[in-house]
C-alpha cells in the first residue's frame, strides 16, 4: 500500500519519492504495487523535479541562478496554447460541496509558424506554493520554476485543418503543467491536446480572478474507495470537457480544429487510471493510455468494446517490497482491443512527467529513478506519440510491435 498523508504539504512534498509503504494503522493508505498510484512517502525531504523541484537524495548545489527549459518537441509543427475555464453548474465539487465543479484546461494545437508569444510554464503563485511544499530554495526559486521555457506560444494562429483530440489528466495532487512536455510533443505531431486541472485535486492551480485553489482532496482521500471517487469523478469531468470542446455546445474559440471522430485520453498515475474509467463511461473516447496508475475503477468484464489501450509502467524492480497491485493484470485480461503492457527499466513513478527532466537541470539525481530525465521523457514521448499516431491518425507504428534497439529500456510485458 502507498501511504497517503492527511496534510497537503506532506502529501505533495513527498510525492516524487515513489516509495511504497505498508498500510498504516490509521487507515491512511492506498492500494498500490508495480503500477503506482501516487507514491508519497513519509519523509521530511524535498522531492524531485523543477515544477516539482528538488529531491531528498540529490546533492544540493550552491544556487547560482537556474534557467529551466523543456526539451523541444520531436514533431515538426509549431505549437500554440490557449486556456479555457469550464464550470459544470449541474454538478457540485466532490471535495468542496458548496462549489460547482470547475476545470481549467491548457489547449495545445498545431499553429502557424512565428505567431503568438512564448507561453509561460506556470503562474508565480503556483510555483510559490510548490516551493513552499518542497523546501528547495537552495536549488531553485519560485520565479525560476515559473519561468521554465516551453515550446508553445500563446495567441498563436491555428493551422487550418481538423485534428484528433487527446485529453491529458495529471497525477493526484499534481498540476496539469507536469504534463507540458508530452502535451507539446503530441501537438507538434498533429493533435489537439487538452491538459486538464481538476479543481481541488492539485497542490495549486490559479483560476480566473487570481483564485489559487489547493488540494482539498489530498486532505480527505485516504482509502481505496476515495480514490475510486477520484477516478470516477474525473471520468465525469472529461465527459463534460468533451461536451464543451465538441458538438453543438462547444465553447472553445478554436473548436473547429477538433475532429470529434478521433478522441484519445492519457494520464499519469490516477490520471491514467481515469483514462480507462472515462473510456468505460463514454464511448466517444477511442483510445487510452495509463502511465503508471493503479486502476481504481474496475474495467467492465466485457472490456472496452474493442477500443485500444496502452499500459506504460515504471520499473517494478525499483519499488520496495509491498502488497502486489493486481489491477494491471485484471485490467489487461479484460481489454478486448489492441493492447500493450510496457515497462521502462530504470524509471520510477514520475518518470513519465516533466519533473525528472527538470530535475536534471537543477542537479538532482533520484536514486529511485536512475534513468535520466531526458531519456525517460524521450521514451514517454516516443511510445505515447506512436500509440496515438497509430490509433487516431492511422499511421502504422512498428515501435508498438515489439522490442526496439533504439529503446532497449522498454520491456514488452505483454504482447
Amino acid at each position: 500500500m502507498r501511504k497517503i498523508t492527511r496534510t497537503l504539504a506532506t502529501a505533495v512534498a513527498t510525492a516524487a519519492l515513489a516509495a511504497p509503504l505498508s498500510l498504516s494503522a490509521a487507515g491512511t493508505a492506498l492500494a498500490a504495487g508495480p503500477p503506482a498510484f501516487a507514491s508519497p512517502a513519509a519523509r521530511a525531504a524535498p522531492a524531485a523535479g523543477a515544477a516539482a523541484p528538488g529531491g531528498p537524495a540529490g546533492s544540493p548545489a550552491t544556487k547560482a541562478g537556474v534557467r529551466l527549459e523543456l526539451p523541444r518537441p520531436t514533431g515538426a509543427l509549431p505549437v500554440g496554447r490557449d486556456t479555457l475555464h469550464l464550470v459544470d453548474s449541474a454538478r457540485k465539487d466532490p471535495w468542496v460541496p458548496q462549489a460547482d465543479r470547475e476545470l481549467l484546461l491548457s489547449l495545445y494545437y498545431p499553429a502557424v509558424p512565428r505567431s503568438g508569444t512564448p507561453a509561460p510554464y506556470m503562474t508565480l503563485p503556483e510555483a510559490t506554493a510548490l516551493i513552499q511544499a518542497w523546501p528547495v530554495s537552495e536549488l531553485v526559486t519560485a520565479e525560476e520554476a515559473a519561468a521554465t521555457r516551453t515550446a508553445a506560444r500563446e495567441g498563436a494562429r491555428p493551422l487550418p485543418g481538423r485534428f484528433p483530440l487527446v485529453v491529458l489528466s495529471p497525477g493526484f495532487g499534481m498540476p496539469r503543467t507536469t504534463l507540458t512536455a508530452l502535451a507539446e510533443d503530441l501537438a507538434a505531431r498533429g493533435h489537439v491536446v487538452a491538459a486538464v486541472d481538476h479543481a481541488y485535486e492539485s497542490i495549486a492551480t490559479t483560476y480566473p480572478g487570481g483564485r489559487l485553489l489547493t488540494c482539498a482532496a489530498c486532505e480527505q482521500a485516504d482509502a481505496p474507495e476515495d480514490f475510486r471517487k477520484v477516478s470516477d469523478g474525473r471520468a465525469e469531468d472529461v465527459s463534460f470537457v468533451l461536451d464543451r470542446l465538441t458538438g453543438p455546445r462547444a465553447t472553445w474559440r478554436y473548436a473547429q480544429l477538433i475532429d470529434a471522430r478521433r478522441i484519445g485520453m492519457a494520464g499519469h498515475s490516477i490520471g491514467g487510471a481515469s483514462a480507462a474509467a472515462t473510456m468505460a463511461a463514454d464511448r466517444r473516447v477511442d483510445a487510452g493510455v495509463n502511465m503508471d496508475g493503479t486502476f481504481f475503477t474496475p474495467l467492465p468484464e466485457g472490456g472496452l468494446d474493442g477500443r485500444p489501450f496502452l499500459m506504460l509502467g515504471a520499473d517494478p524492480a525499483l519499488r520496495p517490497p509491498g502488497p502486489p497491485d493486481t489491477s494491471w493484470d485484471e485490467t489487461y485480461q479484460r481489454l478486448d482491443g489492441f493492447k500493450r503492457w510496457l515497462e521502462v527499466k530504470g524509471t520510477g513513478h514520475f518518470a513519465f512527467t516533466d519533473t525528472p527532466v527538470l530535475g536534471d537541470q537543477i542537479g538532482y539525481s533520484d536514486p529511485g529513478s536512475p534513468l535520466s530525465g531526458t531519456r525517460s521523457l524521450r521514451i514517454t514521448r516516443a511510445y505515447v506519440g506512436a500509440f496515438f499516431d497509430q490509433q487516431l491518425r492511422g499511421i502504422p507504428q512498428p515501435l508498438l510491435n515489439g522490442p526496439s534497439a533504439a529503446h532497449p529500456e522498454v520491456v514488452f510485458r505483454r504482447p
